[in-house]
């Protein structure tokens, strides 16, 4: 099965009077159609960055250093402003993690909701008002049809990010690539939306790339799994291989400092130290200057080993060995 999106050492770096920022540093995955894969690292580790590259998003001082975008087979890095409109919020969606990315403060609902309706598809006022109350009412928002006349700040926050929610359902994406959308919202509206986007990985096959530091969200969600650090994919491979049997130091710590694997009583385990500065990084591997496991053969680029089928990591003393 051909990949609906391919990315291949992808390189977006942003060139700063402190000198080159390499927010995203030589990145590979691919996510096939009705596919999940679960983004997932530390804050600053490139997850958004990652994401906001693909639907083509980056402002200056950032651009797209190097490596390729496929889409489809069409490579997303070469495409104009133009084209790449085209694609973006009809066939590619983002969901943000600030819902006023998305939304304008000064329209009211069905304005904003009927014009990206209207912009890729030609279609009445009247089923275009239909269709953005049908998805309003998809991710739980109540009384679909009064809400569509209000205004953003007339909703809560956790309100406000199920309406972007349902602006990125609009159209079915073959894409979606969702910014950690559920962080501000309650348990079981997290829930909600959680079983909705699957279903929609289910029944239109839309290949979804969900960012997060959480990983008892992916854990229920993803089939695959890259975790991020510092710019670069550590470890990729089957959601439970990686969660059940993490082979990369990085994601053996992420996985020990989950509060419920904890015992009742014992500290919390955590990962010593902090994320470099992606200005300045250390020489060979980035997590080196906090992992226990760590050698003078840490000093160069750690190659990528293959545990079982499909299974990756960036390390020269896997967690396995």
């Amino acid at each position: 099965m051909s990949a609906t999106l391919e990315v291949r050492n992808l390189r977006t770096h942003f060139f700063t009077r402190a000198g080159v920022v390499k927010a995203v540093d030589d990145v590979s995955f691919s996510v096939e159609r009705g596919q999940v894969l679960g983004l997932v690292g530390e804050s600053g580790s490139g997850k958004s960055v990652t994401g906001f590259s693909i639907i083509g998003l980056i402002d200056p001082p950032g651009r797209l250093a190097g490596g390729s975008i496929l889409y489809q087979g069409k490579d997303l890095a070469k495409l104009d402003e133009r084209d790449m409109r085209h694609l973006r919020g009809n066939r590619i969606a983002m969901i943000f993690q600030d819902p006023m990315m998305t939304l304008n403060p000064v329209l009211r609902i069905d304005t904003q909701m009927i014009e990206a309706v209207q912009a890729h598809v030609k279609t009445s006022k009247a089923e275009a008002r239909a269709q953005s109350r049908d998805a309003l009412g998809m991710v739980g928002i109540p009384s679909p049809e009064e809400r569509l006349n209000a205004y953003p700040h007339q909703f809560s926050g956790g309100m406000r990010q199920r309406v972007a929610i349902a602006i990125a359902l609009l159209h079915n994406p073959d894409l979606l690539i969702a910014d950690e959308p559920t962080t501000a919202l309650d348990v079981t509206i997290q829930a909600q939306i959680l079983a909705e986007v699957q279903k929609l990985t289910t029944d239109h096959g839309t290949a979804l790339i969900w960012i997060t530091h959480d990983l008892s969200v992916i854990a229920g969600l993803a089939d695959r799994i890259a975790v991020m650090y510092a710019g670069r994919v550590v470890e990729t491979g089957e959601a439970t291989d990686v969660l059940d049997h993490p082979v990369h130091p990085y994601t053996l710590g992420l996985i020990g400092s989950v509060p419920s694997r904890n015992k009742r009583g014992e500290r919390l385990r955590q990962i010593p130290g902090m994320t470099p500065s992606l200005l300045s990084l250390p020489p060979g591997c980035a997590f080196r200057t906090r992992c226990a496991r760590a050698t003078a053969a840490c000093e160069q680029e750690p190659p990528t080993s293959e545990g079982s089928p499909g299974h990756t990591a960036r390390c020269f003393h896997p967690v396995s060995a």
